[in-house]
């Protein structure tokens, strides 16, 4: 099963024809204060983003408060951590959504979240969430995305160390269980994620395989593989937000402060009107500066009758004269008439042409 390579998210086009959709991830940084919560939510409008995206989980709808090793993070950000005390600290409680979604409207922003369990789902039903992610390592999770698919919105669904077939899966699932469309994001799964692992190049490879709008989950530090997965044909840009690294959090290591994200979606938009179409004509901008190319002038004054040599004439700006493929042919002919120094060359100049 395939889709067209565009969707619609409040109105919003997305697909490989508009420009990208970035998308301000909040995740848990807001540090447990549901008032940083919303100033988080003022600062990410500020920053002219398309959407505010939140996560929508607890501790127990994601994970069990059991102490064996494989509840424990090895390595890493988080290295030594159990899920439960990481996901404790880092949830947006469920009482919260309403004032953020409330908050996010009122700034004029697109607000959504991703879901972890069916009952998030309800919550941001209820909510009127106007699309659903679905976070890489939930990718695998096919009743999750049928259940959120059933909603009737469009799904955006992160990569991360999915094949291609489960990324397959994923697509299918959620078009066949309802969605209105959706995009997939490469994603490296990986906090933060290094430059030289980003391999953005799987961007338009993901496109042709997939058939479907291609965007990009990043973690890397700055927005230097933002940018490039636009160039590479990427129409969403998630990338995760905080007011200040320094003021810690979960995920405020891989996160860009206001300032930053600003640049980063001004870059991205950027990017992504510099592609324009492959062409090799001249353009309207550049009319003006056709003055200014080389041409052949006279150097000096000649006579009628003199020839004209590499002493009398060159190859010059501004574009007034013959074009420069011309000077061989013009070389050791006469002139047929007085020429003053400066005058740009004509062939009415030049006898025997």
């Amino acid at each position: 099963m395939t889709q067209a390579p565009e969707i619609e998210i409040a109105g919003r086009k997305i697909g490989p024809a508009h420009p990208p959709y970035v998308i301000c991830e909040l995740s848990g940084n807001h540090n447990g204060s549901l008032e940083r919560a919303l100033t988080m939510v003022d600062a990410a409008a500020d920053t002219g983003c398309d959407a505010i995206k939140i996560q929508t989980y607890t501790a127990d709808t994601i994970t069990m408060d059991v102490d064996r090793p494989e509840f424990r993070i090895h390595g890493g950000l988080w290295d030594g951590r159990s899920l439960y005390e990481l996901y404790k600290e880092a949830h947006t409680p469920f009482e919260w959504h309403a004032a953020i979604f409330e908050r996010a409207r009122q700034r004029g922003v697109t607000i959504f979240s991703s879901p972890f369990d069916e009952t998030a789902v309800d919550l941001l039903a209820s909510l009127d969430a106007p699309a659903y992610k679905i976070a890489s390592f939930e990718a695998v999770d096919l009743p999750l995305i049928r259940y959120a698919a059933a909603q009737g919105k469009p799904l955006i669904i992160s990569t991360g160390m999915a094949s291609e077939a489960e990324m397959i899966a994923a697509r299918d699932t959620a078009l066949s269980a309802g969605a209105t469309g959706v995009v997939m994001l490469h994603c490296v799964s990986s906090y933060p994620a290094t430059f030289s692992d980003a391999n953005v190049r799987t961007i338009p490879d993901m496109a042709t395989r997939l058939s479907s709008a291609i965007g990009l989950s990043d973690h890397t530090p700055g927005s230097a593989a933002s940018v490039a997965a636009v160039a590479l044909g990427a129409c969403v840009i998630e990338k995760h937000f905080t007011l200040a690294r320094a003021d810690g959090g979960p995920d405020a290591a891989f996160s860009l402060e206001p300032a930053e994200f600003t640049a980063l979606v001004r870059d991205c938009k950027d990017a992504w009107s510099s592609l324009g179409a492959a062409h090799y004509d001249i353009l309207g901008s550049e009319r003006g500066s056709l003055l200014f190319r080389r041409s052949l002038y006279v150097t000096a004054d000649v006579k009628a009758g003199e020839t004209l040599t590499r002493a009398n004439v060159r190859s010059i700006r501004p574009g007034n004269g013959l074009e420069p493929a011309h000077f061989d042919d013009v070389l050791g002919r006469p002139a047929t008439r007085n020429i003053a120094r400066g005058e740009p060359l004509a062939w009415e100049m030049v006898d025997g042409v």
